[in-house]
């Protein structure tokens, strides 16, 4: 449950149920157990991530040796904790849609050709069912640009995971903590040396202005520079520019002062601050604010951020599933519950529940009992969770839940439970005919037309989620 001060902060509340459905454990533990034992494809396929390389015609193309550093990078890539970092947008806790994030950037083996970029995409919004994203390469040729259906195959300046390996690469999950500012104490007010004396970040923004210099020196030196201007976008039309400058003295690391975007000549021309350097880390916010417990948070992010912590025995959580629910039925409390497979009134005997169906068809008052049972194929308690899990890809949890509840043998009867699962399926339709070059603008193609409406996500502009 959500406590009172997630109810306050609009934004903690929104991280929460992100946190809670959008990457399963279940999901977690298998795509770790494929990463641990070098299976990187079968982890991909476990996080739901379509791989759209080849490394043999990889070697053919860009060398072996290229192609060998690749190789290691995939068999370190953590999918599941890359989908934990990917950005999200507001209100539902999806994917930002229509996206090309560079995951790590190669040079090339000869002098003056292009640099190669391992890529992951999500698609755009009305193709992005079951969350699915792609793993490619991107070489900035032409050809690649022809043969990909994405909208924006070129990887995103504000996006950048190539400077922030430690979201995806299981070998340096480690410097999350520091990369994150969780070594620093949180800050109540301003730092002693105020970075921003001119208070010209929003009030209300979760902006990691203590970790900004670094991570604009990062991202310079990333450019062959040690100092110079960074763009900062902060959401809703607000720029900053960072200027990254030497000491004074000349014996200290370089000091960063802020100015607003529009007196600086220029700025559009320089580089952006990622994304994930603007803002502090979601789950440092929500364990300082007491929400979250560690064995809630993806294992690699609870090592980095608790020194010390190890996963707690799930043997100790009593499993909750299939038992007896009580129902107010004539005056006394009766159970209902799963018997062979189905959802049953267990405090009524056959002939009774017969002659209580028989009357009900022929338009009398059915027992609590059975209205309880009816209620729950139709309209479950469960529904927004379900919901949830469906937005978020999760079928198999959501189909788990619903089994749970009905029992596997249920047959759903017509209500806003079985809508949700065939709107689902639907959907997932669509997403293969986009990732077929089937769908989707262009001459030749099925539109896919504006949503149902019975589909609860409304199609409008993107909010951010910080």
């Amino acid at each position: 449950m959500l406590t009172e001060t997630a109810y306050e902060d609009p934004r903690l509340s929104f991280w929460l149920r992100v946190r809670e459905f959008a990457v399963p454990p279940s999901m977690i533990e298998t795509a770790g157990l494929r990463r641990r034992v070098g299976d990187w494809a079968g982890a991909c396929a476990a996080a739901h991530i379509d791989v759209d390389l080849d490394l043999r015609s990889m070697a053919r193309t860009h060398g072996r040796e290229l192609t060998a550093r690749i190789r290691d990078d995939l068999r370190h890539l953590a999918p599941d904790l890359l989908r934990w970092h990917l950005p999200r947008i507001a209100p539902d806790g999806l994917l930002r849609p229509g996206l090309t994030v560079a995951l790590a950037r190669y040079e090339p083996a000869t002098e003056g050709g292009s640099p190669v970029h391992l890529v992951v995409r999500t698609p755009p919004a009305w193709a992005d069912a079951g969350q699915r994203i792609s793993l490619a390469l991107w070489d900035g040729s032409a050809s690649a640009a022809a043969d990909c259906p994405h909208p924006h195959a070129r990887p995103s300046p504000r996006y950048r995971l190539d400077l922030h390996r430690h979201l995806w690469d299981a070998r340096r999950t480690d410097e999350l903590r520091l990369r994150s500012g969780a070594e620093r104490p949180p800050l109540d007010g301003r730092p002693e040396e105020d970075p921003d004396p001119l208070g010209l970040v929003p009030p209300g923004r979760r902006c990691a202005v203590d970790r900004w210099a670094a991570e604009a020196g990062i991202l310079l030196r990333a450019e062959g520079r040690r100092t110079g201007g960074v763009r900062v976008r902060l959401g809703g039309g607000h720029r900053l520019v960072l200027d990254l400058a030497a000491d004074a003295a000349g014996d200290g690391p370089p000091v960063l002062r802020i100015a607003a975007a529009p007196t600086v000549r220029g700025a559009s021309a320089l580089p952006v601050l990622p994304d994930a350097a603007t803002w502090v880390l979601p789950d440092l916010e929500l364990m300082r604010a007491g929400l979250i417990e560690p064995d809630r948070l993806h294992p690699l992010v609870a090592a980095a951020l608790v020194p010390g912590w190890s996963p707690s025995d799930p043997s100790r959580v009593p499993d909750r599933a299939g038992q007896p629910r009580l129902v107010e039925c004539r005056g006394a409390l009766h159970r209902i519950g799963l018997v062979d497979g189905r959802l049953s009134a267990l405090d009524h005997d056959p002939d009774e529940i017969r002659r209580e169906e028989l009357l009900a068809a022929l338009a009398g008052a059915p027992l609590p009992c059975l209205r309880a049972i009816d209620e729950a194929h139709r309209r479950p308690d469960c529904l927004t969770d379900v919901r949830e899990r469906l937005d978020h890809g999760d079928f198999s949890g959501a189909l788990a839940v619903v089994e749970g509840l009905l029992g596997p043998d249920a047959v759903l009867r017509s209500g806003s439970l079985r809508d949700a699962l065939e709107a689902a399926a639907l959907r997932r339709i669509t997403y293969g005919l986009f990732r077929a070059g089937l769908a989707g603008p262009g001459p030749g193609r099925i539109n896919p037309g504006r949503p149902r409406p019975h589909d609860r996500r409304p199609r409008r502009r993107h909010a951010t989620a910080r």
